[in-house]
């Protein structure tokens, strides 16, 4: 029997589909839109007049502070509530759904809120200097909360249409920009009140993108537009010091990119290489001692001054040598063994450098005085030490140091996605793995290492370059284990373990995460690094796979879960490599 499909069902005689509670529009998502509009309106009424912590918030207009992460968080919830609404233009936020991504968002909402109004009270000592907008917020944010008690009969949204590739461009580039701008907002906090509430909202907000399924989208239309997407984050990132009138956040941004460079170096030997490396800043510092030795300053040994090109080639090649030296007698070592080994060369850096004053060894880094005055950088006639004007904005000094980490930051990315993806990558991972499977099937375990060491030490000889000159002086104290300030081993391992272990974005992120937060949270004084460990052992415990993992790690880490095979991160593993005889992953 065939059915007539130009009739409806009434006069077809089939009975019309009944519509069930998993397709009817859900009264959780309206009260969370609603929630989020009261959130959004709360930040237009006076919260506090003032002058103390957290200022006069009575303006309706956001130069910045603490009222606009609010704003931020209402106007999240509305259109991820309205997403979950199947409402036409909004349904690509949530392809993987939005319950999970507005109970983030809640909590995120209701974090930095309900922490400013806290704050407030404890400052001023009481609620007297609260005014209505304040109330208005710190109910507005319950309201979403209290929704979830209901039953979430909201119909999952459909599966996002294709868009032409120039719309893929377009939001590559969206999203690129809305991210730095993130960033940006973040490093130029300017008190650590504003910084807390801001971790709030972005660490929540990260969450709820990624349980939405709104990143693994973007992530895929990116890698399916490599080429793109670089040249979008390279733009994004060059942006910064355009928008900086000072060089106050610019110098943060600059020591970020060292601190994510080095990190970098470090996830080939720790990353794909499986090395516990423990004294890896020991190069970053030879790199740093070479240049300023061949700099030109008064202070240095040697009466030489070589063009910056030179150095970084010499600095570069002699973390190299000393990579080959420490690593060839010692990696036949293995687990703790080897990383006792590398701290206790990490420490010989150290003191031998401490020791080259004149009087307990040659006359060559000047000991505990260090190599000050270190000259400013002088490429091909343009001085770093001057300001310039580009496309009518004056750059500070340090802004030139920024665009030129950035370009070191891209040559180590492009090293190290390339031994990523190449044959001796693929044997760092075999190695990684399992040792004696890999050297079974033909590896030279040995020498495969030694190259990761090598290649681990050069990159981080060479950010040492671009230091020496950006501190304008070196000295013995800057290169130990663990200690406040970044960079040091401790906070390096931290990086990579924290953001991810063999991936690009991981270890990037996690070094401007252990940079930021120390540096923001100094009030703390010494608690610091007590708020700081046990923050990285609430993160081991609930993700230990770091922040941005890849596929691999993630798998290991659930392979337990009942729903491992639908974790959030999509398959990195490349296809089956029939010379080293798995995949090109390793597996």
């Amino acid at each position: 029997m065939t059915t007539d499909l130009t009739k409806t069902p009434e006069e077809s005689g089939t009975p019309a589909p009944v519509k069930t509670d998993a397709q009817r529009p859900g009264l959780l998502h309206w009260i969370v839109a609603a929630g989020g509009l009261a959130s959004v309106a709360s930040t237009f009424l006076a919260w506090t007049y003032t002058s103390e912590f957290p200022g006069d918030l009575t303006v309706t207009g956001y130069p910045g502070g603490l009222q606009v992460l609010t704003l931020v968080a209402g106007l999240l919830l509305m259109l991820f509530a309205l997403s979950g609404l199947g409402i036409k233009g909004l349904r690509w936020l949530t392809p993987a759904g939005s319950t999970k991504a507005l109970q983030f968002l809640a909590l995120g909402a209701l974090g930095t809120t309900w922490y400013t109004v806290i704050a407030i009270a404890a400052q001023l000592g009481g609620l007297a200097h609260l005014e209505p907008g304040g109330f208005v917020a710190a109910v507005a944010t319950l309201i979403p909360l209290a929704a979830f008690a209901l039953k979430d009969d909201s119909h999952k949204p459909a599966k996002p249409m294709e868009i032409p590739s120039w719309a893929e461009i377009l939001l590559i580039v969206a999203a690129f920009a809305i991210g730095m701008h993130a960033v940006t907002y973040g490093i130029s906090t300017e008190y650590p009140e504003l910084f807390i509430g801001y971790l709030l909202l972005a660490g929540f907000g990260a969450a709820a993108l990624n349980k939405s399924g709104l990143m693994g989208r973007i992530s895929a239309i990116a890698s399916k537009n490599k080429q793109v997407a670089a040249v979008a984050a390279f733009a994004a990132a060059a942006v910064f010091p355009f928008t900086q009138t000072t060089d106050t956040f610019t110098v943060i941004a600059v020591q970020i990119l060292i601190f994510a460079t080095v990190a970098l170096g470090l996830n080939i030997v720790v990353g794909l290489a499986g090395l516990l490396d423990l004294g890896y800043v020991a190069f970053l510092g030879v790199g740093a001692y070479t240049a300023a030795l061949v700099s030109g300053t008064t202070a240095s040994a040697f009466d030489i001054q070589l063009p910056f090109w030179v150095a970084m080639i010499i600095g570069a090649v002699t973390s190299l040598i000393f990579g080959v030296i420490i690593g060839a007698p010692t990696l036949r070592l293995h687990g703790d063994y080897l990383a006792i080994v590398t701290l206790g060369f990490g420490e010989i850096f150290r003191i031998t450098v401490n020791n080259m004053d004149g009087d307990n060894g040659p006359q060559i880094t000047n000991g505990p005085n260090g190599i000050p005055n270190i000259p400013a950088l002088n490429i091909f006639g343009y001085d770093f030490g001057e300001t310039h004007t580009i496309l009518g904005v004056e750059l500070g000094s340090y802004a030139n140091y920024y665009l030129l980490m950035l370009l070191v930051m891209v040559l180590v990315v492009l090293v190290f996605s390339r031994a990523q993806d190449s044959r001796i990558g693929r044997a760092w991972v075999a190695i990684r793995e399992d040792e004696t499977a890999a050297t079974a099937m033909g590896i030279n375990g040995f020498r495969v290492k030694l190259i990761a060491f090598a290649l681990g030490a050069t990159l981080a000889g060479v950010a040492g370059t671009v230091q020496a000159h950006f501190q304008g002086t070196v000295l013995p104290e800057m290169y130990v284990f663990a200690g406040p300030v970044a960079p040091n081993s401790a906070f390096l391992l931290a990086a990579v373990i924290l953001g991810g272990m063999g991936t690009i974005r991981g270890p990037l992120l996690g070094a401007a995460l252990l940079f930021l937060i120390p540096e923001k949270l100094a009030f703390l004084k010494d608690f610091q690094l007590l708020a700081f460990g046990l923050a990285l052992i609430l993160l081991m415990r609930f993700r230990p796979e770091g922040l941005i993992p890849n596929r691999r790690a993630q798998l290991e880490y659930h392979e337990h879960d009942e729903n491992a095979d639908k974790l959030d991160v999509p398959d990195q593993r490349p296809p089956a490599d029939p010379i080293v005889g798995t995949s090109k992953a390793g597996a």
